[in-house]
């Protein structure tokens, strides 16, 4: 299925609309020692940044706290996003409170009040890919160095 190219600021309009919209990412992350991982976690957008929430003991928290690197992608095979940065990890008990309340509002779910610890994960992307079908596999990339492109 093929459709009208887009032009980067449109793609950036759609790319943005979507990091509110959308309530899962596929998280890829790699550690030295086990190799990749990829696990899909909710998330949500404030603006700047991908916040997403997992166990402290997950092999994500592992690989992040070792290798901060990571990939998101947004989950439609068609309609591609692909977002990369650099982990900043927040033990539950020291999140903002702030990303922590827009957290739970998303989703009903406030990882703060369960048993055991969590780790909120905070992704600043520094370059995004979007396109849709073959069409808009050149010109692909909206944001470098964390700047949008338009």
């Amino acid at each position: 299925m093929e459709t009208t190219r887009r032009q980067t600021a449109e793609r950036v309009r759609d790319v943005l609309a979507r990091l509110v919209a959308e309530r899962d990412v596929w998280v890829s992350t790699a550690h030295p020692d086990y190799g990749p991982h990829q696990v899909p976690l909710w998330f949500f957008w404030d603006g700047q940044a991908v916040w997403m929430c997992t166990s402290a003991t997950s092999a994500t928290a592992r690989n992040v706290r070792e290798e901060p690197r990571v990939r998101l992608a947004l989950p439609d095979a068609f309609d591609v996003v692909l977002l990369q940065g650099e982990a900043e990890c927040f033990p539950d008990q020291d999140v903002l409170v702030s990303a922590a309340e827009a957290f739970a509002g998303k989703f009903g779910w406030d990882p703060r009040a369960e048993e055991g610890s969590f780790l909120y994960v905070r992704v600043v992307p520094t370059a995004v890919r979007a396109w849709r079908g073959t069409s808009e596999l050149r010109g692909r990339v909206v944001m470098r160095d964390g700047m949008w492109l338009e």
